[in-house]
């Protein structure tokens, strides 16, 4: 295992765990713009645990994980992370909010012949449109967001922005573009979905 430091926040890597790239790195910076202090903060998919060391580091939050790899589970926990080994929200009771909600979700488009094997293959696996895990988080996440709860997504351009900002707004947020950085073949972008209690 190595070690890594951003902003403070010392992160431990693990060989079979997916390692923070530009998308985490984009991701923890805003949740930092975006967390107020005393926020209850919930990371879906936390793999190393990078996104949300790095922001309880930085802000005084109130912060848990879910991941279902327990490799990557195990990873985030030695990086002072609480996390709990869960399919996104079906550890948790009815009831259950949150102030804010971050996921960087598997966004590659992936057919049957490019998966790769065991656990790690949940860090990149979005379907044959990249959009599988989004779509379910997506619906799935107004439960557990308080009123005027925010969610923070990071989405590439070969997942369809477009198509996920539509999705998002017919599921009740009001929906702005945080950030975005250009990379290689791609363009990764921060999606900020304000959910009102007039949401659906």
């Amino acid at each position: 295992m190595v070690t890594i430091t951003h902003r403070n926040a010392n992160i431990t890597l693990d060989e079979q765990v997916y390692d923070p790239a530009e998308d985490s790195y984009l991701l923890a910076d805003v949740a930092i713009d975006n967390a107020k202090e005393g926020m209850k903060v919930l990371e879906v998919g936390a793999g190393t645990g990078f996104v949300s060391a790095v922001l309880q580091e930085n802000v005084d939050v109130e912060l848990i994980a879910t991941e279902i790899s327990p490799i990557a589970a195990a990873c985030a926990r030695s990086s002072g992370v609480e996390v709990i080994r869960a399919d996104m929200f079906n550890c948790f009771k009815p009831g259950t909010m949150f102030d804010l909600i971050l996921f960087n979700p598997p966004y590659l488009p992936t057919s049957e012949d490019e998966k790769v094997p065991g656990w790690l293959n949940y860090a990149f696996d979005g379907g044959p449109d990249g959009r599988d895990a989004v779509n379910r988080f997506i619906e799935e996440v107004p439960e557990y967001l308080t009123g005027n709860g925010v969610v923070l997504i990071l989405i590439s351009s070969l997942t369809g922005i477009g198509q996920v900002k539509e999705r998002m707004e017919t599921c009740g947020f009001e929906v702005e573009t945080c950030n975005s950085d250009s990379c290689f073949f791609e363009e990764l972008t921060v999606l900020k979905g304000i959910f009102g209690p007039s949401g659906i």
